[in-house]
């Protein structure tokens, strides 16, 4: 009878043990890179890509038949699936995007009635987009960070001509501000907020592609040089995370044709050092990117300059 009470009670043990060990957590694995759910439809260029009550919207753009769409196509990381959102007033590419408790916003632009310095708003209560106060410069491939529920829209082009313009949104006054301008005039640059310093790296000059690496603090309105990265590139995927930015893939340079970036780094704004971590699997410029959950989210993007425009969602876990 001991015997048997042991060995049941054994069991029993053992199986919980396994219960537990089943219901725990997958361990992280770090500086890896995984793949989501392909988009339902191909996009570059995306008009806005953000995170909004935790779905990741991806806002128009130009699909694979070289047409600028107005679809906005929501992921759901969590389940990993697709669905369909309700579409951009007008079709745009290449505006940047933020959201500020709970509304999304989509600024400027490029639609097939040329650059814009539309303002739209989505608010998912009522399922509905509204035109707010346009941005007093009318450009395109800007990036837009939030810091104390201030956007902040910089840099971008129009025509050709780069912009050092830096200019801020009040959603809750609708207005906006001039602040003190870029060291160096771009395009297409990547950005977010580490601590509480905006940190704007890579982009698209005058000159071509550089490395310039910037960081703003809204406090005392000025802009600091930092290390440049070592990878000169405009239209990356990225964005921060902790206390680092993260830069992955994008354009090189060298026209149509040429091959897209795989290389990924970080920055450390308190060290102002760069650190090399791993490739991403596709090579892709002007793909959408958002973070969510501590992780970087890459949305299809170009595999080459005006080459195949990918459907693919990149997933970087730092």
């Amino acid at each position: 009878m001991r015997t048997t009470f042991g060995a049941t009670l054994l069991s029993v043990l053992l199986v919980g043990v396994v219960s537990i060990a089943e219901g725990q957590n997958p361990a992280v694995t770090h500086n890896t890179w995984a793949s989501g759910a392909a988009i339902p439809t191909a996009v570059v260029g995306p008009a806005g890509t953000a995170v909004l009550k935790g779905e990741i919207c991806v806002v128009g753009g130009v699909n694979a038949q070289g047409s600028v769409i107005a679809d906005t196509q929501i992921y759901n990381p969590t389940t990993n699936t697709w669905s369909t959102g309700v579409a951009l007033p007008t079709a745009t590419e290449g505006g940047s995007a933020a959201v500020v408790k709970n509304i999304l916003y989509i600024f400027g632009g490029y639609t097939n009635s040329g650059y814009t310095n539309a303002v739209w708003s989505f608010n998912p209560k009522t399922k509905t987009w509204s035109s707010q106060a346009s941005m007093p410069t009318t450009r395109a491939s800007t990036v837009a960070v939030v810091e104390d529920n201030i956007v902040y829209v910089i840099g971008g082009q129009m025509n050709g001509t780069r912009f050092d313009n830096v200019e801020s949104y009040d959603p809750a006054t609708d207005t906006w501000t001039e602040e003190a301008s870029l060291l160096v005039a771009k395009s297409e640059p990547t950005g977010g907020l580490v601590g509480k310093t905006i940190v704007v790296a890579d982009g698209y000059t005058s000159s071509g592609e550089t490395g310039d690496n910037e960081g703003y603090d809204a406090a005392t309105n000025s802009w600091k040089a930092y290390k440049a990265d070592p990878t000169p590139r405009n239209a990356a995927c990225g964005g921060s995370i902790g206390p680092l930015l993260y830069v992955a893939g994008g354009d090189p340079g060298g026209g149509p044709g040429t091959p897209a970036l795989s290389v990924t780094e970080s920055f450390k704004d308190s060290k102002d050092s760069w650190a090399t971590l791993v490739s991403m699997p596709q090579a892709a410029m002007f793909a959408g990117s958002a973070i969510y959950k501590g992780q970087l989210y890459c949305f299809g993007g170009y595999s080459s300059f005006q080459g195949t425009v990918l459907n693919n969602v990149q997933i970087y876990q730092p």
